[in-house]
């Protein structure tokens, strides 16, 4: 069988590049419906894009790379296509847009759009050799128990990287990248919880609080949820993004920097009430209660003076944490690293050395923050790679 273009991979980037490549297309995944990562995300209501997506929201060892397909495709491309459908949305928060309906409406948006440009969908498709002879892709499928040879003029990796394995995830797309002689960057897990062998956190499991968790030279300021193993919540899930293994995060829980004052007021007001009670109408009493291990939290109020709550104050927006390591890919939302893309055209998405061979999506070097980013890149290097092969 001969097709124009076969993309493997049924996700948001390859739907999206699909409607976009001109005729000839064809979809193939392993999983029984397209789009499986876009029906859980988001609670089931899919974060489709953020209002505030530019390229310092990506993580890439080349940091310019994701400008040219964000500048061209932008959110607000999105939002009328999805406007188009009349697909309800609302944004939650820090520009976050979800579907007031569900996460099965942008599906069904990007089936149709397929439909539109004629592209053919095979799902529960296994692909198990892929090679070039010199004049096009030959890619070995079996589906339905056949095996079947399909050629292709381009080829377009689209399957996503390592995280949520249980989805299906293999990280194929590194391994083709190696096959045609393309480097790839180390993967890891991103988004994901941090944890700490110590079982520390085991008694604060559920208990959330407002931070900011700095790892490195990012900090984000956001809730923290303490669990059974150790740390998640938005703040936690970003900073792990910029963490190495081995490495401390700090939480610094006095964000807005107005606790002294507030202490010092109800010095007055309160004094006679122990110090662990007032901090208590701050920060969460499980955690108060935690704390005092670590912080010298005795007496009442009124026993505390301007410098003992300065330093108590300043522990508290310094509380430095070392990890044993992350949940790993099981629970990550996405993947770091992956195809290095000095190797690839930041307009097109093409390898450079593979006429034909394109890389779009998280199986790329460019890995978005939470909250819609990941799905406007993949929006973004879809239509790019579309727009390429559409229009060579």
């Amino acid at each position: 069988m001969k097709v124009e273009t076969l993309i493997i991979g049924a996700g948001a980037a390859g739907m999206m590049c699909a409607a976009h490549a001109g005729p000839g297309v064809l979809v193939v995944d392993h999983a029984k419906a397209a789009g499986e990562k876009i029906r859980i995300s988001g609670g089931g209501r899919c974060n489709f894009t953020n209002l505030y997506a530019s390229p310092q929201n990506f993580i890439s060892q080349n940091k310019h790379f994701c400008k040219s397909a964000l500048g061209r495709y932008t959110q607000w491309d999105f939002i009328a296509l999805v406007d188009q459908y009349r697909i309800a949305w609302h944004e939650k928060t820090l520009g976050q847009l979800f579907c007031d309906n569900s996460a099965k409406d942008i599906i069904a948006m990007l089936r149709a759009e397929m439909d539109k440009a004629g592209a053919q969908l095979w799902l529960q498709t296994a692909v198990s050799e892929i090679s070039h002879d010199g004049s096009a892709f030959r890619a070995t499928l079996t589906r339905e128990g056949r095996s079947q040879t399909v050629t292709a003029r381009n080829l377009v990796v689209a399957c996503g990287g390592k995280s949520i394995p249980k989805m299906g995830a293999t990280g194929m797309g590194y391994q083709i990248a190696t096959q045609f002689g393309l480097p790839v960057i180390d993967p890891r897990p991103g988004l994901v919880p941090l944890t700490f062998s110590d079982e520390k956190f085991k008694p604060l499991a559920g208990v959330a609080t407002h931070a900011r968790v700095s790892a490195n030279d990012a900090s984000f300021d956001e809730a923290i949820l303490f669990t059974h193993r150790g740390l998640s919540g938005p703040a936690v899930l970003q900073a792990s993004s910029y963490w190495h293994e081995g490495e401390a995060i700090c939480v610094n829980l006095n964000p807005k920097g107005d606790l002294l004052a507030a202490l010092q007021s109800q010095r007055q007001s309160d004094g006679r009430k122990a110090l662990t009670t007032v901090l208590a109408q701050h920060l969460p009493a499980r955690l108060v209660d935690h704390l005092k291990a670590e912080l010298p939290l005795d007496g009442n109020i009124a026993d505390q003076s301007d410098a003992k709550l300065t330093a108590l104050c300043d522990r508290l927006a310094d509380w430095t944490l070392t990890p044993a390591g992350s949940e790993g890919y099981r629970t990550a939302e996405v993947t770091l690293g992956g195809v290095d893309t000095d190797a690839l055209s930041s307009k097109t998405m093409a390898a450079k050395s593979v006429p034909g061979l394109y890389f779009i999506g998280e199986c790329v070097d460019v890995t978005g923050w939470l909250g819609g980013y990941n799905f406007q890149w993949a929006w973004s290097s879809g239509w790019a790679a579309g727009q390429a092969i559409a229009n060579p």
